[in-house]
């Protein structure tokens, strides 16, 4: 009998683990190639992911709502063809929990925790803990009692217990117990700050700093509400761009350089074209791909600013993939990208950048679109703001924050002489990694995509 194996996919640079929000099949049911089998969530994206063969579905491993591990196998397909005989033993069969359940193991491969019983189903249900078997296993091999498991807090889905908190968990313990004091994972974000290498004569006068392996968790400060407050639970997407967001900032340190720029011309000129433009491609015209054009030629002029940091070394980026940070209607943000941004003309990024965001919006972003960002671009001028100072999309090096464009009086140089004038002005800023931009190539990056929107002339 011939089988093929569904794993679950990587959706996205530093993702682990992805959520299965639904199937579209069941055990039993007959498929076809690209036939949609499931619906999985990420921090990044969500995805409707395909069947690569055409067959029978053989197994169906894990439920809705499971948080599974990247590489893991999640439903079996008898292949189109095959006689179908006794259903194979898979590993991933036999670690197949339901939720608020725990899983029958056969004997001398018990899930249970050797030094304590795990819960029955009744006790895990009322107190909606659940564990994974792999996380079962950890504990069982650390010796690890079913109070000591339960005290263990989880960044998962629902606050799930997560293999990386338990190896976060038993290598703090390990520290521990060697004799170096090791924060727990409920003080991740102290504890992800790399300790600071020696530094030699040759590096540069800004010291660089090896960056953490894994996102901090968001901290946690006790704070107390009344009976009139509102709790209101962050949703998972939720909970990971707030780790995203604390493990940024601990990582680098972040300089915010702003310019105000008159983009009259730029105005004028789309005032002029929108029209033809809409009827000729079907979308419209607005300021977002003007922007990207000038970033996607700075970042060609100034390759460091296309780079990341690892430890001391300095990658840089062979494509210039500018990614445009879209708001979704649930309030989270995601970030599709347009590929090697500065090999498109005007109307190729418009029609990319339209294309991504509808898709975003309609929750259709294939792994692709939110893969191999180099630098991030994030327009707050949408909601009338003047200007913000962003966070960096790790592992990039810098973000530009686009403002709102707005009729303002200024002096304007002529041959006659110094005039007031109306003129069309909006605010960019650009948060930079500071282990590696200083404050001069920050600022001609920025200076350099300000003079090309104030030039511009298509």
């Amino acid at each position: 009998m011939a089988t093929f194996e569904i794993k679950m996919p990587k959706l996205g640079e530093s993702i682990t683990e992805g959520t299965i929000i639904s199937w579209s099949v069941k055990t039993g049911d007959f498929i076809k190639e690209d036939d949609v089998l499931f619906e999985v969530s990420t921090a990044k994206v969500s995805a409707e992911i395909p069947s690569p063969v055409a067959g029978k579905v053989l197994e169906i491993l894990f439920q809705e709502g499971d948080t599974v591990a990247v590489g893991t196998t999640v439903a079996v397909i008898l292949l189109e063809g095959s006689e179908e005989e006794d259903a194979p033993d898979h590993t991933a069969s036999e670690q197949k929990v339901e939720k608020g359940t725990t899983a029958a193991a056969p004997a001398g491969n018990s899930n249970t925790i050797s030094s304590a019983p795990v819960p029955k189903a009744q006790a895990a249900q009322e107190d909606g803990r659940w564990y994974s078997p792999v996380v079962l296993q950890m504990a069982r091999e650390a010796n690890l009692s079913q109070e000591e498991l339960d005290q263990i807090p989880g960044t998962g889905y629902m606050g799930r217990l997560s293999k990386k908190d338990m190896k976060d968990y038993l290598s703090g313990k390990k520290n521990t117990a060697s004799g170096t004091k090791v924060q727990q994972p409920s003080q991740a974000v102290s504890a992800s700050k790399p300790e600071p290498a020696p530094q030699s004569k040759a590096a540069s006068a800004t010291p660089v700093t090896s960056a953490p392996s894994a996102p901090a968790s968001a901290p946690s400060i006790p704070v107390s509400a009344n009976g009139e407050d509102k709790i209101v639970e962050m949703d998972r997407v939720g909970r990971i761009i707030a780790d995203h967001m604390v493990m940024s900032k601990n990582v680098s340190p972040h300089v915010t350089t702003v310019v105000e720029v008159d983009v009259t011309k730029l105005v004028q000129w789309r005032s002029r074209t929108k029209d033809a433009f809409r009827k000729r491609e079907g979308i419209s015209l607005t300021y977002m791909p003007a922007i990207t054009e000038a970033t996607a030629k700075a970042l060609a002029e100034f390759p460091q600013v296309n780079a990341s940091v690892n430890g001391y070394q300095i990658i840089l980026k062979k494509h210039i993939n500018v990614g445009i940070a879209v708001s979704l209607d649930d309030g989270n943000l995601i970030v599709p990208v347009v590929r090697d941004a500065d090999k498109l003309n005007l109307n190729g990024l418009a029609v990319a950048i339209d294309s991504l965001a509808n898709k975003a919006r309609a929750n259709k972003l294939a792994p692709d679109d939110i893969q191999g960002g180099t630098f991030t671009i994030t327009n707050f001028g949408t909601f009338k703001n003047l200007f913000a100072t962003p966070i960096i999309n790790q592992p990039q090096v810098a973000i530009l924050g686009v403002g709102y464009i707005e009729k303002k009086p200024a002096v304007i140089e002529t041959p006659e002489g110094d005039t007031i004038g109306i003129r069309h002005k909006m605010y960019l800023s650009l948060s930079y990694d500071h282990r590696l931009i200083n404050g001069a190539l920050g600022g001609a990056f920025l200076r350099y995509i300000a003079d090309y929107l104030e030039n511009w002339n298509l």
